[in-house]
């Protein structure tokens, strides 16, 4: 009997060992101007610059290589309304939930995608926009409305052909982060494609945070609404009764 265990484990661990996942022939290495975002009072926005190698186990591939780069900002669901033109006033005719959009979403390539991302790639790493807003299929109406108004606001951004890849190694590039940013990890994805297809991919992650008055004014909201309201009301009644003495003083002159 023990013969026979020890046969039928022999036999077992080569079938285990060709069964293992193997590396990938090609992986990243990146690089960030800067890991953390710091949102404070007087933020106007951020660039950062990304730049990486491509690390090979093996010879260099025939075929080109290409480099698709996104940030994803938190993602979280929200209700999108319709509009409607009715007795001669717009009002909501229609709503939906959209499951999960990211509040910041871009896109750098290499080149255009529609050459180099195949739609089997997309829909298994959902790297395009409309892949990454999760929606149900009665949702495609409203799901591209979110698109468009996040676009036209700079918190969708396309970036084609703007990653320069250099001796199908070094490859760089640079994402506009728009100053209105919502706080938290902004998950950043470095896929690497031949023939349109994946063949590696890496994740990091860069932390958007308040810092300063604005960290201050947000935790007060959240922990003491009470005073925060208060306050926001004495500093409207400040600013209104300065305008108005400033008003008086420049008309009496």
């Amino acid at each position: 009997m023990r013969f026979l265990s020890t046969l039928l484990f022999a036999w077992l661990l080569p079938q285990a060992a060709l069964s293992q996942p193997s590396e990938p022939e090609e992986g990243v290495v990146l690089g960030l101007s800067q890991q953390n975002v710091r949102i404070t009072a007087d933020f106007d926005g951020s660039e950062v610059l990304i730049f990486g190698a491509v690390k090979r186990e093996a010879p260099l591939p025939e075929d080109e290589i290409d480099v698709i780069i996104t940030i994803a900002g938190p993602s979280t669901p929200l209700v999108v309304r319709k509009k409607d033109w009715r007795f001669g006033i717009w009002i909501n005719t229609e709503s939906a939930e959209v499951r999960s959009a990211p509040s910041f979403y871009a896109v750098s390539s290499s080149r255009p995608l529609s050459e180099i991302l195949s739609e089997t790639a997309d829909s298994i790493y959902r790297i395009t926009a409309p892949r990454a807003v999760w929606t149900l299929g009665s949702e495609g109406e409203f799901s591209e409305a979110v698109l468009r108004i996040r676009h036209d606001t700079g918190l969708y951004q396309l970036n084609e052909a703007t990653i320069d890849v250099a001796d199908q190694t070094l490859f760089r590039t640079s994402i506009s982060m728009p100053s209105n940013l919502t706080e938290g990890e902004y998950r950043t994805r470095v896929f690497l494609l031949r023939n349109q297809n994946v063949v590696s991919d890496f994740e990091t992650v860069i932390d958007v945070h308040k810092v300063g008055l604005e960290r201050f004014l947000y935790n007060l909201s959240r922990d003491q609404s009470l005073i925060y309201g208060l306050l926001s009301i004495a500093i409207a009644i400040a600013a209104g009764w300065g305008a108005s003495a400033i008003f008086r003083i420049l008309g009496r002159g």
